[in-house]
């Protein structure tokens, strides 16, 4: 099924609601079209075309919810799956923290998220931008692997309430690993964008390949705290936690980082360095989202912390009714301010300290402070006297990224990246960090 316009997604929810009978019934609509290619071993393995379109029927009897999912639009599936959802609404128990779904909302005008050229990327375009990256893994003699992947997507939703809601967007997404012929030194640069003219295959494949050919033969050293300067892909598997507990439910019962003895929260209290602030804003030119979110909120810009305080959370509609709060929802991305240095300008002004390329296989230690774990790879480098001086060891670290953003020395340049752990994509500089805990070595390449 082919991306519908908006006259064409309304005409079909509205014809999914009129086969209805309960109380209150909501439809979400949304489909993809695009195509990948996918490349190891220097050598392209799989192309492919992918089309999706999926609907959502809910339907509630009182407190009572069913929901039902279906892929086929002739008028009988469409029937079919509305009479499963309120069957299984009919057999469900009472949900206590049930909400009635939204009336009409007003929503901002759409963001730059749908991008013609993305949406035109030919099989052509696709071959030709993995071929650069091959030639430079075969001139750098390196061995490469990695996956390009375009789409163009809709969403709608609609309800019995009369709230009727639309979106496109575009995404083009590319990763690359490549590896010494050794196997002992391996790079990695992975770009997400709205827009495929932002895109650069070359440069990101330049990129890992110099980390790949610089982190061979690396030197073990003694694990401890270090000045780190942390890249923005390092930074967002850090941040992106803070973020996700930024959850006003969670705070309120006592199972987050701004969580107080009885029942109370840190909010409004200043918990990091004034250098930070955070924000979402779904109309940034240079990470546009959608204007309202899953539930048919509007999405606005919301700032989350600002110089340094926590300013706002997130609720559910159920969590902010019963506190008597805005139902702020969860942001679609995170944006952080940040200085004008680049990434060469910060390693110049660092005596002795890390950089860090990445930073993968994250998890939680203690959700109270957000402790978290996890190990450097993809090239890790030892600093000294404002030059890159040799390739180290890769080491486990053991930080929390609320102390680690009371120790920033200095913020680079922001830039859009992807998140190695949840693939969301953000908006962050680098970062230049004091007293970053590295725990152990680790062998891995």
């Amino acid at each position: 099924m082919p991306i519908l316009t908006e006259q064409e997604a309304k005409a079909l929810l509205t014809k999914v609601l009129s086969y209805s009978k309960a109380d209150e019934c909501e439809v979400n609509l949304n489909g993809s079209e695009g195509g990948n290619i996918r490349y190891a071993r220097n050598a392209v393995s799989t192309s492919g075309a992918t089309t999706r379109s999926t609907l959502v029927v809910s339907s509630a009897f009182g407190k009572k919810l069913g929901v039902a999912t279906i892929n086929e639009f002739d008028d009988a599936s469409l029937e079919k799956v509305v009479r499963r959802s309120e069957d299984l609404a009919r057999l469900a128990p009472e949900n206590p923290e049930y909400m009635p779904f939204l009336g009409p909302q007003q929503y901002a005008p759409p963001s730059k998220e749908y991008v013609d050229a993305t949406a035109a990327i030919s099989p052509k375009e696709r071959a030709d931008a993995v071929e650069a990256s091959l030639q430079i893994a075969k001139d750098s003699k390196q061995t490469a692997a990695g996956f390009l992947e375009n789409s163009t997507n809709y969403a709608a939703m609609m309800n019995s309430h009369g709230l009727f809601a639309y979106n496109t967007s575009t995404s083009v997404a590319f990763n690359v690993t490549l590896r010494t012929t050794d196997g002992k030194g391996s790079g990695y640069a992975s770009k997400g964008y709205n827009d495929v003219r932002q895109l650069d295959v070359k440069k990101a494949t330049s990129i890992a390949a110099q980390k790949a050919g610089g982190s061979a033969e690396a030197k073990a050293i003694e694990p401890g705290k270090y000045t780190v300067i942390l890249e923005p892909a390092a930074v967002s598997v850090l941040l992106e936690n803070v973020l996700f507990a930024m959850d006003g439910r969670l705070a309120d019962e006592g199972r987050s980082f701004l969580s107080k003895p009885g029942g109370q929260t840190k909010l409004g209290e200043k918990l990091m360095d004034e250098k930070v602030t955070i924000y979402s804003d779904p109309h940034n030119p240079l990470l546009p989202t959608a204007s309202w979110n899953g539930d048919g909120r509007p999405q606005e810009k919301m700032v989350w912390i600002d110089k340094g305080v926590v300013k706002n959370l997130y609720y559910s509609r159920f969590w902010a009714n019963k506190k008597g709060v805005k139902a702020v929802p969860g942001p679609d991305a995170m944006i952080m301010e940040g200085g004008t240095a680049t990434l060469d300008e910060l390693i110049k002004s660092t005596e002795k300290g890390i950089l860090v390329t990445r930073l993968w296989y994250i998890r939680t230690v203690d959700p109270q402070t957000i402790l978290l774990t996890g190990l450097t790879r993809d090239g890790t480098f030892y600093i000294e006297n404002g030059k890159i001086q040799f390739p180290v060891k890769n080491f486990r670290f053991n930080e929390s990224p609320v102390i680690m953003l009371n120790n920033i020395e200095a913020m680079g340049i922001p830039e859009r990246c992807v998140s190695g752990e949840s693939n969301n994509h953000y908006l962050l500089p680098p970062l230049k960090v004091r007293d970053f805990t590295f725990t152990s070595l680790s062998d891995a390449v």
